[in-house]
């Protein structure tokens, strides 16, 4: 074997030891683990209320009345279609699935003649008034057990009060909802009764020994000379 034969065979091992080389190098750098800002590892840990410390209220729910002054018929109509699935909303379209909606707002519960009623709906008693009709939006199942409604319920109230408001325009005499002032206006201050007036103060007593004076005495008259 001669010498350049030597050398290819050296060469060759050569370049085989350089492209292992490479290619450990670059597998390094794709493959390897980024290195943390900070040793170890985080572990999150539930915060606790302090002992002693008051929770934090949750924010009252605004009053169904004070959402009806605002409400939109326009916006109900839209979210009402859903209910055109088991009710008619029209005047003399009688019941589907459900009864009929039409003069609902203000209507006994469970009075349609033409519908068989749930036995739990029937126990219900009272009339469909905006406050009755905001809870039986809100859950069905949860306002009445037992009810064969299975409408899983309207969470927003804006939305329920929406459609409240819609649902009462479908009537020959519409219920008047309430109005901006009535539902958010304050109590008026009463007026001070007259027995709130202070007394006036009373006059300087008079000296000791001295006649208590007259009022509107007249003047004595001067001694002729």
């Amino acid at each position: 074997m001669n010498s350049f034969e030597i050398n290819k065979i050296l060469g060759a091992v050569l370049g085989t030891c350089l492209i292992l080389l490479a290619v450990h190098i670059a597998s390094g750098a794709i493959f390897s683990p980024p290195v943390p800002a900070k040793p170890g590892y985080e572990i999150a840990v539930k915060q606790e209320q302090p002992a002693g410390q008051p929770q934090a209220k949750a924010a009252p729910a605004e009053p169904f009345d004070t959402l009806l002054a605002t409400a939109s018929p326009e916006r109900g109509t839209q979210i009402a279609k859903q209910c055109t699935i088991c009710h008619n909303l029209q005047e003399g379209q009688g019941p589907k699935i459900g009864p009929d909606l039409y003069g609902v707002v203000g209507r006994p519960v469970a009075s349609v003649p033409s519908f068989k009623y749930s036995a739990a709906l029937k126990a219900k008693g009272g009339a469909w008034t905006f406050d009755a009709l905001n809870k039986w939006l809100a859950d069905p199942r949860a306002d009445v057990p037992g009810t064969a409604m299975t409408f899983a319920g309207i969470a927003n109230e804006k939305q329920r009060a929406d459609v409240v408001a819609y649902l009462n325009t479908l009537s020959a005499h519409p219920l008047p909802l309430p109005t901006a002032k009535s539902a958010g206006a304050p109590a008026a201050n009463p007026a001070p009764s007259a027995s709130a007036t202070p007394a006036a103060a009373p006059a300087n007593p008079p000296a000791a020994g001295a006649a208590p004076a007259q009022p509107n005495a007249p003047a004595p008259a001067p001694k002729a000379q």
